[in-house]
Order: C-alpha cells, then structure tokens, then sequence
C-alpha cells in the first residue's frame, strides 16, 4: 500500500490542519452522525481528526490506525494525552486485523484514495461493523485539477468516481447509504450504515 508524499505528511502533521480539521472538517463530514461506543479510524494520519473527535465527544473510544509506522509514530504521540480512551496500531485498511463485527463505527478521512484499491478498504471496514454500524467519512473524487495535483506531487494514489462509489456501496451489506457530493464535486461523503 502507499504512503502519503513528503508534502501531504507534512501537511497532515501542520497547525492550519489541526485547526481546519477541527472547526470545519469533522463537523462536516460527519453530517450530524454522533459516534459512540467503539470507533475504528483507518488511515488516521497524525491522529488530528482523532485528537478532534476524542475532543468533541467524550463516550467513544477509538482504536486508530495508519499504514505509515512514521504516521502512526505521529498519531501515538498527539494522542498519548487521551489515556486509555484510545489505541493507536499500523494496520492495512485493505485487510484489517480485526475480527468481524468489533466496531460501532468506522471512520475515513481522505484517506480512501491512498489505499488506491479503494473498494476492499471499503468492504474491510464494513465487515469490521456490528449489525447496525456505521461507515462515516469523505473522500477526493476523481476530478482534473486532483489528478494533476496528486500526480505533481508524486503520489501513487487512485480516486473515487461517484458512480463506482454508488456501485461498490449497492455489493456491501448495508441497508443505508448515503452518498453526497461536495465542494463543487472535489469530494464525496458517505454515511453507510451495515444491516
């Protein structure tokens, strides 16, 4: 699996990061949802949309996870001072070490694209959620302007279209799905809840 590029691992561990995750980034991808009970983050970074969810509300616990050992070093570091209320690991989001149904909610932020086989990650956090579950987060679409700028960058990721989205959702066991384009179609959020 990919690791982010020197610039996007830089970005993700910045102060303007920390400070958009929280005051924009996370209420608006989580549309409202409120996690509770235990919460699995897949490519969680530094840990900043962790750090800012575990901030917001105090009845989740969360197990956060990054492919990178140098972001999950990060994540273990901004995290520390939130106890035994989270467990930082690596893990492949394309084939969790988690057994079925250990989670309340799966979280993603931005992160999809990296993994570039996209649909398994995907598939894997819904087979990690009980009955009832939820898969919360967003995700680059696959336009123009973000191709070039990955590719500029040096990354090996793949994005998302809408459509392959709405049809890799419609093969998971789940009985909701809500998908929403934003941001002038850049990204997409989803809300899957598993049946």
């Amino acid at each position: 699996m990919p690791t982010m590029s020197r610039f996007q691992a830089a970005f993700c561990r910045s102060r303007p990061w920390r400070a958009l995750s929280g005051n924009a980034v996370l209420p608006w991808s989580l549309q409202e949802f409120e996690p509770r009970g235990d919460v699995l983050e897949i490519g969680a970074g530094s840990g900043a949309m962790a750090a800012e969810l575990l901030v917001r509300y105090d009845q989740p616990t969360m197990t956060v996870t990054d492919f990178d050992q140098e972001m999950v070093d990060a994540a273990s570091a901004r995290l520390a001072e939130f106890g035994d209320r989270v467990t930082v690991r690596q893990a492949d989001a394309t084939a969790l070490p988690f057994p079925d149904g250990s989670f309340d909610v799966v979280v993603s932020w931005i992160m999809l694209h990296h993994t570039v086989e996209w649909e398994k990650a995907l598939a894997e956090s819904v087979r990690v959620l009980r009955p009832g579950g939820h898969v919360v987060g967003y995700d680059l679409s696959s336009t123009a302007p973000l191709r070039l700028l990955h590719q500029a960058d040096g990354a090996r990721v793949r994005m998302m279209r809408v459509r392959e989205l709405r049809a890799v959702v419609r093969d998971l066991p789940v009985d909701q799905a809500i998908l929403t384009p934003g941001l002038a179609g850049l990204v997409v959020r989803f809300l899957l809840r598993k049946r």
